[in-house]
């Protein structure tokens, strides 16, 4: 079986395993008052340009959005977010859990359009009603969005310009960071600082065993930061464990840190997959991703052939006859792969051919 599922259904990166296993033995402080976090917070810190950032480790994705929404938010807001968005589709409520309604936008290749947001705010804000209604109080967004596809700088910088202008937080998931910064021509690190008031550095789909990294890039977190995070159950005695994950990630290699140089493989990879199955087999795209999910609309006798031999995610029907399906490369992704997938993909179509 050949694995494009997902982008964390492998262990961890080789030089991220062999620096816990390097530093198992060291005795530290608890609750990331440990060195090795210490260090990863300089790293992220240098990486981003942010010398005053709040940096905290949390374990996973849909916990760092929970405990994060929750804690910067008055009890009676809301978050704003794209009708596609990870919040309101994949976890399961675990933001309302918090008491805290997630108030979807319509989705343009999985982003919201600021004309829309500013529209939707003038008129929230022109209601003689709107004291009795949940109050926006964030726009979340996730780089890259659920679909794979990316916010330009200038489409990021209006979103931040909006929100400034309304008193709204941005809040950017950034689970799958790595791969839209490796995809985007003018998104980097320092922007993303720049722009959001806070945001994570995703490390469970980018090469860790568990963790994600949240930044205050302006350093003004909420006050009792590792209280309010700990009541949450969200707070790790363990903190060393991820603090040395991260600073493997972005330990430089010629001068590039680990992380980008994981993105970069692994959208190269999925471009690979998308001349593929597009250029070479002539499967149309479902939508234009330049990461690394890849989102192909197959016939369904294919689907079902390649289902037995690869492992991918059936997204959505398309019509009677065709479903849409992604394929997912990631940091353990290999070339190898991708060529016994052509080899394969290859057979069905003389398959298919012969009848």
């Amino acid at each position: 079986m050949i694995h494009f599922e997902s982008d964390y259904n492998n262990g961890a990166h080789e030089a991220v395993l062999r620096h816990l296993v390097e530093t198992n033995d060291e005795r530290t402080q608890s609750y990331g008052d440990d060195r090795f976090s210490k260090q990863a917070r300089t790293m992220i810190r240098t990486a981003c340009k942010t010398p005053d950032a709040k940096i905290w480790f949390l374990a996973g994705g849909t916990q760092t959005n929970a405990t994060i929404i929750d804690c910067v938010l008055q009890p009676y807001e809301g978050v704003l977010c794209a009708e596609t968005a990870h919040i309101n589709v994949h976890e399961a409520g675990a933001v309302e859990f918090t008491g805290h309604k997630v108030l979807t936008l319509p989705a343009h290749d999985g982003k919201l359009d600021v004309g829309e947001l500013r529209a939707w705010l003038a008129a929230f804000n022109a209601d003689e009603t709107a004291e009795h209604m949940v109050r926006p109080g964030m726009v979340y967004i996730t780089f890259p969005t659920e679909l794979g596809t990316l916010y330009t700088a200038k489409e990021l910088t209006a979103l931040h310009d909006v929100c400034q202008s309304h008193g709204l937080l941005l809040y950017v998931d950034g689970a799958r960071l790595a791969y839209g910064l490796a995809a985007s021509t003018d998104v980097t690190l320092p922007l993303l600082a720049r722009i959001a008031d806070v945001f994570y550095i995703g490390g469970t789909k980018c090469g860790t065993l568990c963790g994600e990294a949240v930044v205050f890039p302006k350093g003004d977190a909420p006050t009792h930061m590792l209280s309010r995070i700990k009541r949450h159950g969200a707070l790790l005695a363990k903190s060393r464990v991820v603090g040395v994950q991260f600073e493997a990630l972005f330990t430089t290699v010629d001068e590039v840190p680990l992380y980008m140089e994981i993105g970069r493989r692994a959208v190269s990879l999925a471009m690979r997959l998308r001349h593929l199955f597009v250029d070479v087999l002539g499967y149309k795209s479902y939508i234009d991703s330049p990461t690394n999910q890849q989102f192909f609309i197959l016939p369904n006798d294919d689907l079902k052939l390649l289902s037995q031999y690869v492992g991918f995610e059936v997204w959505c029907p398309f019509d009677e006859n065709h479903t849409v399906c992604r394929l997912v490369t990631s940091w353990a992704s290999t070339e190898e792969e991708v060529d016994e997938l052509e080899h394969l993909l290859r057979s069905i179509e003389k398959t298919t051919q012969n009848g």
